[in-house]
């Protein structure tokens, strides 16, 4: 399983969107490219892509821009990577009939794992995770 760049880009803007949740205030298209590196204008296409699946909502006017549709615990990972990719597991094996069937179990359950995973991961929990990463200490 091979993840594009997009991926890896929906997934900062839900993140970046995600520790501004409740603040009530739109983050601008630009603001979001910008602290994690990214292209405006490949950005706004990925965001126009998550906003079809109502993981981030647009605010139109002078003081607009995007802010995340719903809480930070309620989109996973998943959601994020099933937006812009689709399956996230998908090999042509599970419906070739000359596919072994041990073989087809296997995939099977590498699937289900995978989707598993993602789908436990929200992005709550990044938030928390990265907290608790700022608050070490190292000597």
């Amino acid at each position: 399983m091979k993840l594009s760049v997009k991926s890896d880009y929906a997934a900062r803007a839900v993140l970046s969107l995600a520790r501004r949740y409740g603040s009530g205030v739109p983050t601008r298209l630009e603001d979001i490219a910008r602290e994690n590196g990214l292209r405006a204008n490949y950005l706004v296409q990925i965001l126009i892509e998550l906003k079809s699946r109502q993981i981030v909502r647009s605010v139109r006017g002078k003081e607009g821009g995007y802010q995340l549709a719903r809480p930070p615990a309620q989109i996973t990972l998943g959601d994020v990577l099933e937006c812009v990719h689709g399956a996230l597991f998908d090999t042509p094996a599970l419906a070739d009939p000359q596919c072994p069937s041990e073989l087809r179990e296997a995939w099977r359950r590498l699937q289900g794992a995978v989707e598993s995973e993602a789908g436990r991961i929200n992005f709550q929990s990044l938030l928390e995770a990265g907290g608790e990463r700022d608050r070490m200490f190292y000597i």
